[in-house]
């Protein structure tokens, strides 16, 4: 029967310098000093805790210093930003871990919480942690509860104990911490089932002198067996836990008095040639029970326990079984991953000491293939978010939804139901209205916010806007498009790329010969694979100039009978001009080409060439004037950053300058100017923003952005 420890009894009222002298340690004294600082800003609080994660599971001293400070942050005596300042920034990462999971327990009284939910709830527990030390701080904080759970209402004693069977003592399984898991079980089944408990207690107790009697003959005869072989071994009694012996009466359907594994004696070598070895000579001694055996050294278990199992009947023809195992493996069954915490003083790096193969959804973060004697650097792997890749998400009734990382609230609705994320017009998280290219954070709730009539916006599968991550929901969405009509297709289709090039002030578009670069038979094709979603206006956006034709020959005049080649200018490789000679250019302010665009040159008096776009109305009144002046210019191979003007009409309203700049600087667009003219009667602002762009296809997507702030109107570029 497992009670409180002697250890734990002993230590109860003992202040903070009995209970140090108490551990085999060697922190120094900067480490000691933190931890006795923590100890005393929470008011002196009881060491139960932090002596298990000192004493029992080996962790460090940051470790010892969050467990206890994370009481005093309970009861308000002090706050996260005070532990920051005078600890630092990882034990307050620790508290605030801690905090985080202090939710579980709510979230497990939802009645939705069973199987696939129970286990999206222990994965987002560890999610959640970011650093693994958090769990095992919970873990301990969990056990210390149910040792002291005897004067709790009857009520709190079985959600305590439903909440270690279903969320803490499958995590201290998965993360391989035996120790923890066996004293959890123990102590949740006498919560829940205290006549079973005390049944099974009492056979134990009543057959302890004769079981103990004949432990000790076996121990002594399988001693001398292996002396006799050669083979070095500790030998030991191992005791039976109650839960187990229950689990197994239940799941065989037995007699308390069938299960023979009630007997047990355990064998520790040192290698794994000595326990295959020590196998040989328990079967030779004993006759094997047959289908009663297990090698966990050749296939571990998904928590990574290594072992030999097997049952024999030995002395005095009674069952018995037998535990193979080496030293080390039974550190790793004991602790666990918090075996691999303590730093192995001189203890060299090998490639052949290959990590164990823990749970797989955890080692993946964990595994590790050399055995690491640098505490930092393991303290960096174990640091590192589980979950990485996956988030977890609450909905209003408390189910969790695992999503990929970074995604958002549409992809949310589309993994609850097609129907609401077609519908999706908005979205909550944790009670507060968030854009629905909201990135989702684990532990957060997310409530949909749909219409009646609504239907997909064609901006959701615009990639540089951010609204969908995940392939379920851009598939439903791009589904949902191609169901509609061929004819509303090509309508929509055509609506959306004249938008979008009338926005960029792109004109003299060659369609026919767009739609058959991009593979299609007729324009009409092109606009219908926008209009159901298999093409986005950006991907033939991104292909303008494989699809602008080839700039007309220059006029030239009966002075100017020359032959042209083209030279690039000196520090200037964004422009080639057509001509000899070296001449100063210059971009034109009326139109401010963008790289790409269709360009020409204009001679201008004193001032070289003036470079516009071809589509210029100044140009074209300057070039029928004067035709002979006028040059073939052309984008060199690596375009610098060009001056834009963009016009961006909105109703005003506070922080409106904010979020355009903001958009801007997020995507590293130079600001160069700014003004802005506002309405006071209609209350509409029209801004005027020099930007430097790269290309049209990001000045494509700058302006689809802006295009989504609450309060646009519109966003395009200046003709």
């Amino acid at each position: 029967m497992l009670m409180v420890s002697s250890r734990q009894t002993a230590l109860a009222g003992a202040d903070f310098d009995t209970w140090l002298n108490t551990l085999q340690i060697n922190w120094p004294i900067q480490q000691i000093d933190i931890v006795r600082m923590a100890y005393a800003l929470s008011g002196k609080p009881d060491l139960a805790v932090a002596d298990l994660l000192a004493a029992d599971l080996g962790m460090d001293y940051e470790v010892i210093a969050a467990a206890l400070l994370h009481e005093s942050i309970v009861t308000e005596q002090t706050n996260l930003n005070m532990v920051e300042e005078k600890f630092g920034s990882s034990i307050a990462c620790l508290v605030r871990g801690i905090n985080k999971l202090d939710t579980i327990g709510e979230l497990h009284q939802s009645s939705q919480h069973a199987g696939n939910q129970l286990e999206s709830l222990r994965k987002m527990l560890l999610a959640m942690a970011q650093d693994v030390r958090v769990v095992f701080i919970k873990l301990a904080m969990h056990l210390h509860n149910l040792r002291n759970i005897d004067n709790s209402s009857k009520e709190w004693r079985s959600r305590l104990a439903r909440e270690t069977l279903d969320i803490f003592t499958p995590l201290a399984n998965r993360l391989g911490i035996g120790r923890i898991k066996w004293e959890m079980e123990d102590l949740a089944l006498r919560c829940l089932d205290a006549n079973v408990y005390r049944q099974i207690a009492t056979a134990l107790d009543e057959r302890r002198a004769d079981r103990e009697r004949y432990i000790s003959r076996v121990m002594k005869e399988l001693r001398d067996y292996l002396h006799q072989a050669g083979i070095c071994a500790e030998v030991s009694g191992r005791a039976k836990h109650i839960y187990s012996i229950w689990r197994k009466m239940q799941k065989k359907n037995l007699f308390f008095e069938q299960i023979f594994d009630v007997r047990a004696v355990r064998v520790m070598v040192d290698t794994v040639n000595d326990c295959y070895a020590a196998l040989g000579v328990v079967h030779a001694n004993w006759n094997h029970i047959h289908q009663e055996f297990d090698d966990y050294i050749v296939h571990p278990k998904l928590n990574g326990y290594q072992s030999l199992h097997t049952a024999v009947v030995g002395p005095e023809g009674r069952a018995l079984e037998v535990q193979i195992r080496t030293y080390k493996m039974h550190q790793n069954a004991e602790l666990g991953i918090a075996a691999h915490w303590r730093y192995k003083e001189g203890v060299e790096n090998t490639s052949s000491n290959k990590a164990e193969q823990q749970i797989a959804w955890l080692r993946q973060i964990l595994e590790y293939r050399d055995e690491i004697t640098d505490d930092s650097d393991l303290l960096e792997r174990f640091k590192t978010e589980a979950f990485q890749d996956r988030v977890y998400a609450i909905t209003p009734k408390g189910a969790i939804v695992e999503l990929s990382q970074g995604a958002t609230p549409l992809d949310f609705a589309y993994h609850i139901h097609t129907e609401i994320g077609h519908r999706c017009r908005g979205a909550k998280v944790n009670g507060r209205i968030v854009p629905l290219n909201h990135e989702i954070k684990n532990g957060e709730q997310v409530e949909v916010l749909v219409a009646k009539n609504c239907v997909p916006s064609r901006d959701w599968l615009s990639p540089h806007l951010g609204y969908i991550r995940t392939n379920r929901a851009r598939s439903k969405i791009r589904q949902w498009f191609s169901q509609q009509g061929h004819d509303k297709s090509i309508s929509i289709g055509r609506i959306a790329l004249d938008r979008e090039l009338q926005r960029l002030s792109i004109r003299n578009f060659k369609l026919e010969k767009a739609a058959t670069l991009l593979g299609f038979t007729n324009s009409e094709d092109l606009h219908a694979a926008i209009g159901h979603g298999a093409l986005s206006t950006t991907q033939v956006i991104a292909r303008i100039q494989e699809l602008l034709p080839s700039p007309p020959a220059p006029v030239e005049s009966s002075t100017i009978s020359r032959k042209f080649r083209y030279t690039e200018l000196p520090g200037r490789d964004d422009v080639r001009i057509r001509g000899v000679g070296h001449l100063l250019t210059q971009m034109a302010h009326c139109c401010q080409p963008a790289p790409f665009e269709l360009i020409a040159g204009y001679i201008t008096q004193g001032r070289g060439v003036t470079i516009h776009r071809q589509d210029c109305t100044n140009f074209l009144g300057l070039a029928s004037q004067h035709h002979e002046r006028v040059i073939e210019v052309g984008w060199g191979e690596t375009p610098a950053t060009y001056p834009v003007d963009i016009i961006v009409i909105a109703y005003d309203r506070s922080g409106l300058l904010r979020d355009i700049t903001s958009i801007l600087a997020n995507d590293q667009v130079n600001v160069m100017g700014t003004n802005t003219l506002t309405d006071e009667e209609s209350s509409i602002a029209q801004m005027k923003l020099t930007v430097e762009i790269t290309d049209v296809i990001q000045l494509s997507q700058i302006l689809e952005k802006i295009s989504q702030l609450p309060n646009i109107v519109t966003a395009h570029r200046k003709v």
